[in-house]
């Protein structure tokens, strides 16, 4: 039987409401879907401006391991960018660890979090963040895009079954990316050859198979970057 898709017209955070059920024993694969966030949240800490007509939806999930949460948020990624790429004229991005990009925009965003019972793993939570026919604030139209801007009246019912599908065939368990999944993201990597002002000055050279990426700094040598956030030089290569 496949696992319940709960839909509330309004809640503070989806990610707080899959917490609560997984706390209360729900099953893997169980999923929360909202029509508002009055309080969603990105990765560290971040508010996320969730208005009606964009995809806010979390999903839990129970692996025997965790191979770890930067890993976690680029095979979601990638799934997310499959589910909804043949529905669009362009391709969908992935700027490093956890943005889904249109363009120079972003369109989407994913955040997990796992949460332990002693030293053992209880759960972890992804939380699909998906502009789709939301209006974006006039103050970041230069930096968000919504999908019904590239494909006019596309609706978050015609996006959420295939991402949900998707998401839910991802293995979080594997501890390192495969060449196949690596292969998968350099196709799609928004950084990639992109130069870095911070955390480390360079050029963004692709990732490792921990997910970690690849910094080239002007001496020749490759700085991995585990976690962070990315700022760009003021001129960047072109992809």
């Amino acid at each position: 039987m496949t696992p319940r898709l709960h839909y509330f017209e309004r809640v503070d955070s989806t990610m707080d409401v899959i917490h609560e059920m997984a706390a209360g024993g729900a099953e893997s694969g169980t999923a929360v879907l909202a029509g508002e966030q009055l309080g969603g949240r990105g990765s560290r800490g971040r508010q996320w401006h969730s208005p009606p007509g964009g995809l806010w939806l979390s999903l839990l999930f129970r692996p025997s391991a965790l191979g770890g949460i930067e890993i976690i948020s680029l095979r979601v990624g990638l799934a997310v960018a499959g589910a909804i790429e043949p529905r669009l004229a362009g391709p969908v991005l992935i700027k490093w660890p956890n943005d889904l990009m249109l363009g120079d925009r972003k369109v989407g965003g994913i955040l997990c979090e796992a949460r332990w019972q002693g030293s053992a793993l209880g759960w972890i939570a992804v939380g699909i963040g998906l502009n789709v026919s939301n209006v974006i604030p006039s103050d970041l139209g230069g930096t968000a895009v919504a999908l019904a801007e590239e494909q006019p009246g596309m609706t978050r019912e015609d996006v959420v079954e295939p991402i949900l599908a998707a998401a839910r065939q991802v293995d979080l368990a594997a501890d390192h990316l495969t060449p196949g999944e690596l292969e998968r993201f350099n196709s799609r990597d928004w950084l990639l050859g992109r130069e870095i002002r911070t955390p480390v000055a360079g050029t963004a050279a692709g990732l490792r198979n921990d997910g970690a990426l690849l910094v080239r700094t002007p001496d020749g040598a490759e700085i991995p970057l585990r976690s962070g956030s990315i700022e760009l030089a003021a001129v960047s290569h072109t992809r």
